[in-house]
């Protein structure tokens, strides 16, 4: 591969929007991960007229390309692995459109997700795809993973709200997917095919969402379990039943230890917390749902508690869920929390047993592992807290993301719910896909022949995480 021209690139966007000193690309060279490695330039686009012009650019002098949104992403997915430029879309961050009659928005991909809901409320409606990381996530990043959130249960993940999208392919060329009307059934459905692909296969410059109205009642609760085994045949028995919450969250005893500890929430100390909302326009509806969830829970031994209606009350029973992922570096004055076995989807049937697993792996190989997620989706989180500055506890966390992952596989469940794959999932999304590797490959040819998109990422990621780039930790000793 190919160094960009640095005069050529600010002829394209100009120079104020090109990036080379080394201080802005050390910067670009990692996202929320625990990967890093650096890229010759980085390149901020404001039109649609620049991403085709610096493709084009890119894809004659055979010079890697790494669509990036805010870098929050967990598994390395925007690190450049072989240098190259980074194609950062935060420029492009226009609202386009919103058609209430039509129930879409058009949106740059640069746009912010909490600045798109912001806009969307007035009207009365949301974009319901929400990860955590909503007050820096854009638009372009949630597609490209395919990313989800707490309601995800109800709402579904990124790819049931996008309608359509268009995509600046690696010559440059400009295409139009999907449509902007709730039904297409008419050829291939290529819109669904790039949520998810990670920027390898084009360049978002455009995307059209469908959104949902706001619910007028909103009811949420607590339940406390002695048990984790008892709380996940719980998760089992609700969603089994057919109850139709809008969330259903899990936290374990480590998430609510570190939670506590950060943030003195008072948490109660017990084995795992299940956090229940049903929401509707109907207040009878939504106690319908929340009292199915009571019942199911109550015959597991949970016990619900704090139930309200409240938005302010909601808040804060939902505050330790909300600040869970940077209260774990709490748990411990020795330990850092890291994205390694980060997210995965098993049978609402295994969410029990997966939480055992993740506990029983993590002693077994001398870290600390979380169990918590959005178990009414199927999603198990983990967290594995370590001290980074020790060889000995990588090597028991590069043990611990094989155990896992090999054992989500033999109980029929996925590589990643929600996080994508990037570098970090790549050995265990090869294991689970080995079958459609060859597929995905010759699609990847078809759109990017020669290999500029974010290279070396999902099938074709170097082999094992731990070596695959430079380390944003060093073990010391």
């Amino acid at each position: 591969m190919s160094k960009p021209d640095i005069a050529r690139l600010q002829t394209i966007v100009g120079p104020e929007h090109v990036k080379h000193d080394p201080a802005d690309l050390y910067v670009y060279g990692s996202d929320s991960s625990v990967h890093r490695a650096m890229p010759d330039a980085v390149v901020r686009p404001g039109k649609v007229e620049e991403v085709q012009e610096l493709l084009r650019y890119a894809n004659e002098s055979r010079i890697p390309v790494v669509p990036r949104g805010s870098g929050s992403g967990m598994c390395g997915q925007v690190v450049p692995i072989q240098g190259g430029i980074v194609l950062d879309t935060k420029r492009m961050n226009r609202i386009l459109e919103i058609n209430l009659a039509d129930v879409y928005c058009r949106v740059e991909p640069g746009v912010i997700d909490d600045d798109l809901n912001k806009a969307l409320k007035p009207h009365g409606v949301f974009y319901p795809a929400t990860p955590a990381s909503s007050r820096i996530a854009t638009i372009g990043g949630e597609i490209a993973n395919n990313a989800s959130g707490v309601r995800s249960v109800k709402y579904g993940a990124t790819r049931e709200s996008v309608l359509g999208m268009k995509v600046v392919l690696a010559d440059g060329s400009l295409v139009t997917l999907g449509a902007r009307t709730r039904v297409e059934a008419s050829g291939y459905q290529l819109e669904r095919l790039f949520v998810g692909s990670e920027g390898t296969l084009g360049v978002l410059v455009e995307a059209t969402l469908s959104f949902v109205r706001i619910p007028k009642y909103r009811a949420m609760g607590m339940v406390l379990f002695d048990s984790l085994d008892d709380a996940g045949e719980a998760i089992a028995a609700v969603m089994g039943k057919g109850v139709a919450l809008s969330m259903l969250e899990l936290v374990d005893s480590v998430a609510i230890r570190a939670v506590n500890t950060a943030m003195d929430l008072g948490l109660p100390e017990v084995d795992a917390i299940l956090l229940v909302e049903a929401d509707g326009m109907v207040k009878e509806a939504v106690e319908y749902e929340v009292e199915a969830a009571r019942e199911l829970c109550e015959k597991h031994g949970g016990k619900l508690t704090q139930l309200s209606y409240d938005p302010a009350e909601r808040a804060r029973i939902f505050l330790g869920r909300k600040k869970l992922f940077p209260a774990l570096s709490k748990f411990s004055d020795t330990m850092v929390s890291t994205a390694l076995a980060d997210d995965m989807a098993v049978p609402y049937s295994r969410m029990a047993e997966t939480a055992r697993k993740i506990h029983e792996i993590a002693e077994r190989n001398g870290v600390v592992m979380t169990a918590y997620g959005h178990c009414g989706s199927g999603c198990m989180h983990t967290k594995i807290l370590m001290d980074t500055a020790s060889s000995e506890s990588w090597e028991g966390a590069q043990r611990a993301v094989a155990e896992i992952y090999e054992y989500v596989r033999s109980v029929g469940g996925t590589t990643s719910a929600e996080h994508g794959i990037g570098i970090s999932k790549a050995d265990a999304f090869k294991r689970e896909k080995a079958d459609s590797l060859d597929l995905m490959r010759a699609v990847k040819r078809a759109f990017d022949p020669n290999n500029i998109l974010n290279p070396q990422k999902l099938f074709d990621a170097p082999r094992g995480w731990l070596t695959a780039t430079d380390l944003r930790y060093v073990a010391s000793r």
